[in-house]
């Protein structure tokens, strides 16, 4: 997931879930969010006006039963389209609760055909929030007709109801707001609407944009009716003078969710890689290294794949970078590149996506300049990976993952982590993170749940844990993380 100055409905989610790891719970955002509504309204409202709160069934709805709290004072009745036993979060039905034990007038509404609002003098529309796209349904689109012919003021929570946060489309009858409140940062179309927007900072910390957290395993979905192949294919390159890592990327790539996973590897190993798991499918190519007279074979093979793991074992002989080199050179898909093939990166002119995996060593060896202080080393690898033209993953306590625009920090994992092999467990899941999303959010992910995943194995086994521990619980740390 990648933040920038306008950010969309699902980005605002993850951000939500971010900060509510990072100990900001959703109920005091939905605090603040009714409270920066209230001052939006007594702006415009004289003291005799009679106000008139809209409210659907989630959490744009919870901000405004919040917001009735502290509009107490006025001429007030809240509309809820729907029943209460429809609210969809605990907590904005905690805030409709509370607000039935007070003096507002409150109301249910679920027929479109009963639906009035006895000449309000301000209304807010709370109907839907950024994470509502498509058309309005009943009873929204009455209620969003009624609304737009009224002869009132009209203040639209987060989005007028009916525009799309994601992409910033006006559906027919959205509501026509004369101002609009929204919260944190702004939202797609709402700049290309001709009335005030104020934007409201409700307490989420930076750190919920700049740190991956599991808000960003939001970006995760497993449809009911995906196929095969819809979560991508996945080829790992490696081995020669190793065996086990080109076997550990794979079944890392598995874990995190690549439908199939193939490796390519020196004929030499081949059987003994194969060996590791009935899961491994292995196509071998001659020799005992990956030298320049197998690259016009593997490069065949990379192209029937979405992503390729470039690294995990293949050694630094300088036949073996010479392939890796040519490999690049000629490749115009999404490779994840790990180990010794990192040396030759920035000397090859591409048009590969890349995402490049070093630890401290391997980054300074690329040009990068290692630093103890986070926030220099995190500048530093970004000033690295707009120079190369690509994504960066930099090891260590405090992982930093950069395309050069925006940066990222990563602080699952641990020391135990330090012992050899994790790095392709990382390079195999990221692999097959990338086979679905876009270079910059599948190494931030890759490396919360490479991470996620140690922190798991050292939970329950302490220091001393081996590479061959993180695979199996990758799954757990992007699915189970999910819901904290």
């Amino acid at each position: 997931m990648t933040f920038g100055s306008v950010i969309t409905g699902a980005e605002m989610a993850v951000v939500d879930a971010n900060a509510a790891a990072l100990g900001v719970p959703p109920k005091q955002l939905m605090e603040s969010a009714g409270n920066a509504i209230g001052r939006t309204v007594r702006e415009l409202a004289d003291p005799d006006d009679r106000v008139e709160i809209v409210a659907g069934t989630g959490n744009n709805g919870g901000d405004a039963f919040v917001a009735a709290r502290f509009l107490e004072a006025y001429d007030l009745r809240i509309t809820l389209l729907g029943s209460p036993d429809s609210i969809t979060t605990t907590i904005a039905r905690e805030n409709w609760d509370a607000l039935e034990r007070t003096r507002i007038e409150t109301r249910t509404v679920s027929d479109s055909t009963a639906f009035d609002l006895d000449d309000p003098d301000v209304i807010v529309d709370a109907m839907l929030g950024t994470g509502i796209s498509g058309g309005l349904r009943e009873p929204v689109a009455s209620a969003a007709a009624a609304i737009n012919d009224a002869d009132a003021t009209v203040v639209s929570v987060d989005v007028p109801s009916g525009l799309d946060a994601a992409t910033g489309a006006i559906a027919p009858g959205t509501v026509e707001a004369d101002r609009v409140i929204t919260f944190h940062k702004p939202k797609p179309g709402l700049a290309d609407l001709d009335v005030p927007v104020d934007v409201a900072d409700i307490g989420i910390p930076d750190a919920a944009e700049r740190i991956v957290e599991r808000g960003d395993l939001l970006g995760l979905s497993r449809p009911a009716d995906s196929h095969k192949g819809d979560f991508g294919e996945v080829l790992v390159v490696g081995g020669g003078p190793y065996t086990g890592a080109p076997a550990l990327a794979a079944q890392s790539a598995l874990r995190a969710g690549a439908d199939l996973v193939r490796v390519a590897c020196p004929e030499s190993i081949a059987d003994t890689v194969g060996s590791y798991s009935e899961n491994l499918i292995v196509r071998p190519f001659a020799g005992d290294q990956f030298d320049p007279d197998a690259v016009d074979h593997v490069r065949e093979l990379a192209a029937a794949h979405d992503t390729v793991v470039l690294g995990p074992g293949l050694g630094r002989a300088e036949p073996t970078l010479d392939a890796a080199r040519e490999f690049l050179v000629g490749f115009d898909g999404t490779a994840v590149v790990d180990a010794d093939p990192l040396a030759v990166v920035p000397d090859v002119d591409s048009d590969a996506t890349l995402i490049c995996t070093p630890h401290r060593g391997e980054f300074e060896r690329m040009g990068g300049q290692a630093s103890a202080d986070v926030d220099d080393r995190a500048d530093a690898v970004a000033e690295l990976a707009a120079d190369l033209d690509v994504t960066l993953l930099v090891k260590g306590p405090t992982d930093v993952i950069s395309n050069g625009e925006r940066t990222r920090l990563n602080r699952t994992g641990n020391p135990g982590m330090t012992v050899g092999g994790t790095g392709d467990v990382l390079a195999g899941v990221t692999g097959a993170l990338a086979a679905t999303l876009d270079p910059h959010p599948a190494g931030s992910l890759g490396a919360y749940v490479t991470g996620r995943a140690g922190d798991l194995a050292v939970d329950e086994r302490g220091y001393g844990l081996v590479a061959t521990d993180l695979p199996d619980r990758v799954p757990t740390a992007m699915w189970d993380e999910r819901d904290g």
